[in-house]
Parts: C-alpha cells; structure tokens; sequence
C-alpha cells in the first residue's frame, strides 16, 4: 500500500474507492441474505476503518489528511452550527425511525464508520492527490463524485425532479465541506457531519412537509430545498469569513 500511495496518490485513492464501493455492495447482499439489515456492512465498514487508520498512523498521515485541529477559530466558523441544522431538517420536520430497532442499531453502527471512510478516502487521499497539480479541478471532483452517487435514488423510486434536487444539495455539500477542508485544514468537521447526516436519516421522515405538499414527493422536494438553502448561506459564509489561503498542510 505504502509503494503505491508514494507513486501515486490519485491512483491509490481509486483503489480504495473501487474496494470501498465493491466491498459495501456485496456486504449488502449479504445482510439480505441473512435477513440483518447493515450487520455485514457495519463489520465491513469497521474492517476498512481499521485497516485505513492503521495505514495512516504508520505512515503518520494525520496532518495530510485533516485528521487534526482545525487552523481557524471554532468561533469563526460560527462553531459549526449549521452542519448539524441541515443534517437535522428531516428530523426536525418528522421524528419516524426508519428501520426495526436491530437494523436501526446497526445501521447507526455503519454510518459513523461511513461518514470516516468516504470523507478520508474522497475528500482527504483523493483530492489530496489531485490537488498537488490541480486545485481547482480537485475541487470539482471532490463536489461532483459525491453527488453522482446520489442518482441510484432513481432506482428507488424518486422521480427525477426529486432527484435532480438531491443531486444539486448533494454537490452544494460537498463544495461546502471541500472549502471547509481548505480553508481550515480539518476534515474533523467534514467526518462528523457526514456521519450525522447519514445516522439522522435513519431516524427522520420530514412528514410536516410531507402533510404540508399533500404528497411524499413534493414533501421530500421540499424538504431537499431547505437543506439546499442551508448549504449554499453556509458555504457562502465559509467562503467570506475564513482566510483564502489554504490551510491545508503537506
């Protein structure tokens, strides 16, 4: 691993993803299979974890991967507050669990993991690597991959202006949590919303806003609109109020 991070980071990265996005899609077969709900996906996420922040303390990649305290004020970045806000509008809109109380545990057990794995490997080894050569095109990439994912939705039912909603917040969040990175040198922030968020959406149904469209799709619309606003008054913040000069470290 060591040899192949040293000759190309970039490339290091996409392995990790392929592994990443390979290794939770057949862990979720598995969990079918077995009637468990996140079970083999919680144990897979763990693994990877494991062997990712073993990686990274032998080869002391803390610093380089934002796993360290922020280079701005909490204060400045008016303590993070609106983080949780946006992850918390579908809770705060319709308290429902989603899942029986065993797939719920589980599910919640995954998602801290999630929200590590997918921001160190996107936001920290892949756009660390690009970044060397080209900041801006890194930044794009680090926006646009983690709105890509968002189109299997149309698999599972949501029509495709709902979609395309949850495709522009899902972008906007990640150009927000990029710049955040940027500006302050800490994804801690970035790993912690990430994991929220996902966590939350276990446990939200956003149903005021369903009863208030008269439809769960117009509900969801709704509901991806404010986070949406949330995002972009937060990023233009983040983009006002912190130094432009990164703060990112080698």
């Amino acid at each position: 691993m060591k040899k192949l991070f040293d000759k190309n980071e970039v490339i290091f990265a996409v392995v990790l993803i392929v592994i990443y996005v390979v290794g939770s899609t057949v862990m979720t077969q598995l969990s079918d299979m077995i009637g468990f709900g996140f079970l083999a996906e919680a144990v897979f996420g763990i693994a990877l974890f494991a062997v990712l922040i073993a990686f990274i303390a032998k080869n002391n990649l803390y610093d380089h991967l934002g796993l360290c305290k922020s280079e701005v004020s909490a204060a400045k970045m008016l303590f993070y507050i609106p983080l949780p806000i946006i992850a918390a509008v579908g809770v705060i809109f319709g308290f429902a669990p989603q899942y029986e109380p065993a797939a719920l545990a589980t599910h919640t057990v995954y998602m801290l993991f999630v929200g590590f794995l997918e921001e160190t490997i996107f936001r920290g080894f892949l756009f660390r690597g690009m970044a060397k050569n080209n900041m801006t095109a890194a930044v794009i990439v680090s926006a646009v991959t983690f709105g890509i994912g968002h189109i299997v939705n149309l698999l599972n039912g949501y029509d495709i202006v709902s979609n395309l909603l949850q495709i522009v917040y899902a972008v906007g969040v990640g150009l927000l949590l990029v710049f955040i990175f940027i500006r302050t040198g800490s994804l801690i922030a970035c790993i912690a919303f990430h994991s929220l968020n996902n966590i939350l959406a276990g446990f939200g149904s956003a149903q005021i806003l369903v009863d208030l469209a008269g439809n769960e799709q117009g509900g969801q619309m709704i509901n991806v609109g404010i986070r949406i606003v949330l995002t972009a008054a937060y990023l233009l913040y983040v983009l006002k109020s912190t130094p432009k000069k990164a703060a990112l470290k080698d």
